[in-house]
């Protein structure tokens, strides 16, 4: 299985960028070998193509961690039946979970803050905007 510990920080900044909407970062990673960084940014950004692109390529991990991040439970059920602690921990810690984000600080994984804020920030966005009675679609 893949995780996010197999990157080194050279790849993971870019992708930190890509989340952000910046696409010469997405396209950063697509051009560089790491497409299924490209995707999962894409993913959790709510692109269902990137998602179903991870499934079908050998990533359904970070499929569904997307969906984890989400908080969904199947997904989360998931991830700690698979045993990808560190993806669990991740995506709970993008929600905002305290004690995972502890973990994080505990291990001396400061790098990935950044990104979990990001995602955090990013959740919260997809929160307002589904809330937005100006931005419904009425028909």
């Amino acid at each position: 299985m893949h995780a996010l510990l197999d990157y080194d920080a050279t790849n993971l900044l870019p992708w930190h960028d890509s989340l952000t909407g910046d696409h010469r970062f997405t396209d950063f990673l697509m051009q560089n070998g790491f497409p299924e960084l490209a995707a999962l940014g894409r993913a959790i950004l709510s692109d269902t193509d990137a998602l179903k692109w991870l499934m079908e390529n050998g990533y359904p991990e970070f499929a569904i961690l997307s969906d984890a991040i989400d908080d969904e439970d199947e997904a989360i059920e998931w991830l700690v039946k698979a045993k990808c602690d560190f993806l669990s921990t991740f995506a709970a810690a993008c929600r905002k979970d305290d004690a995972a984000i502890k973990w994080f600080v505990d291990n001396n994984l400061h790098g990935f803050i950044p990104i979990i804020r990001t995602i955090h920030d990013i959740l919260l966005f997809q929160s307002w905007d589904s809330s937005d009675v100006h931005r419904r679609r009425m028909s």
